[in-house]
């Protein structure tokens, strides 16, 4: 088992049990979870119209970022792009210290860096309701996590190859 990191206790907090991975390599959960950080900008920010009837709008986002992997069945394939991420990410959290997939932690770590930056100035410009902070933290975020998913399917095809050999 890989060493406990920032992505366990993300996985823990979220309760991510196994019947939670399958259903959440749903592609339908994978894709509709890429919405979560930007609409908690627009809840966020209705903070301006709204004042503290804001925290309604964050509220439900927050529950349905847990909800989302519960809600969608186990799908009947996971042959595409955002099942094999999930299905990659998983395998990621049970085998990251195996040296089969060393040439994968760097880029890991740095893609897992850039996120936390993207997620700062995100949050920053949320702080301060400025536009250009936001949006640049959402958008470095998002390809951050998109470049990240990418590499959790190749984690995958690694894995594979793995148990074939």
């Amino acid at each position: 088992m890989a060493k406990r990191n920032a992505f366990h206790h993300t996985a823990a907090m979220m309760g991510m049990t196994p019947q939670v991975w399958a259903r959440h390599a749903n592609p339908w959960s994978g894709w509709s979870r890429l919405t979560v950080l930007p609409l908690l900008a627009l809840a966020v920010w209705s903070r301006v119209w709204f004042g503290w009837g804001a925290l309604l709008p964050v509220a439900l986002l927050l529950l349905w970022t847990w909800l989302n992997p519960r809600v969608f069945p186990v799908p009947a394939r996971t042959d595409n792009w955002m099942s094999e991420g999930v299905l990659g990410e998983q395998l990621w959290l049970q085998r990251s210290d195996t040296p089969a997939l060393a040439h994968h932690r760097r880029v890991v770590h740095a893609l897992t860096l850039g996120g936390l930056c993207g997620g700062l100035l995100y949050f920053a410009g949320l702080a301060v309701l400025h536009p250009g902070l936001t949006a640049t933290g959402l958008a470095i975020t998002m390809l951050t996590k998109l470049w990240m998913l990418d590499r959790m399917v190749w984690v995958l095809w690694d894995c594979r190859a793995e148990d074939e050999t």
